[in-house]
């Protein structure tokens, strides 16, 4: 039985002009695209330390980096200390998979969800993944991220339910607020960060943010 190589490039190219032109390395192709479920997901995530989103039963590897972990755990643990400290909601991390549409898992790299989207008004602690949207996502972005797949994955996002969408873009020290309702706004250098309704009163500093990817040891006071 002979095997049409040429046929399957197409195939693989089709699902990377889908999925908006993410590089084949990120495709996991085990179970073959197409054929994953959330199972799959979980398993990896759970048993080898595999993060990837399932998409239209294809598994793509998360594209991240040190510069990027750093940036999001600074904006999480604001976001978490600001959203307990008012009793507003919940506050994860990459590795919390959202179900945004049957069959399909987001890993936004920060999220925050209020209480009152969430089923009785409490963290879902014997499911693995949520059904619901959170109102404000945070995409760190790496060279890996494609204009295409991010504006696939706001789509997907807005459709959803989410509010806001922050784009973090590390090497131009950006950060892009994208509305559905509204054309995208870039922050730099001297602007602040807000959440609006979403988390009235949370801000912090452009310049703070992109501060973390300055750091290094601090004289201690004498």
């Amino acid at each position: 039985m002979s095997v049409d190589i040429r046929a399957d490039s197409r195939r693989l190219q089709e699902v990377l002009d889908d999925l908006g032109g993410v590089p084949p390395s990120r495709i996991l192709m085990n179970p073959a695209p197409g054929q994953a479920t959330e199972e799959d997901a979980i398993r990896l995530i759970e048993q080898e330390k595999i993060l990837c989103e399932l998409v239209d039963g294809v598994l793509v590897e998360k594209s991240m980096g040190y510069a990027q972990s750093v940036l999001a755990i600074f904006l999480a643990r604001l976001l978490d200390e600001f959203a307990e400290e008012h009793g507003l909601g919940s506050v994860s991390g990459a590795d919390g998979y959202l179900r945004l549409v049957p069959g399909s898992l987001r890993a936004p790299d920060v999220a925050f969800i209020s209480w009152g989207r969430l089923p009785d008004d409490t963290l879902p602690r014997l499911i693995p993944v949520p059904q619901a949207a959170p109102e404000l996502v945070v995409e760190v972005l790496s060279d890996g991220n494609t204009p295409r797949e991010m504006a696939r994955k706001r789509d997907d996002y807005f459709k959803a339910g989410v509010l806001v969408v922050w784009e973090v873009d590390p090497r131009s020290r950006t950060v892009a607020v994208h509305r559905p309702d509204a054309a995208p706004r870039a922050l730099a250098s001297g602007d602040v960060l807000e959440a609006g309704d979403i988390l009235p009163g949370f801000q912090v500093a452009i310049d703070r943010l992109f501060g973390k990817l300055d750091g290094g040891p601090r004289k201690r006071p004498r």
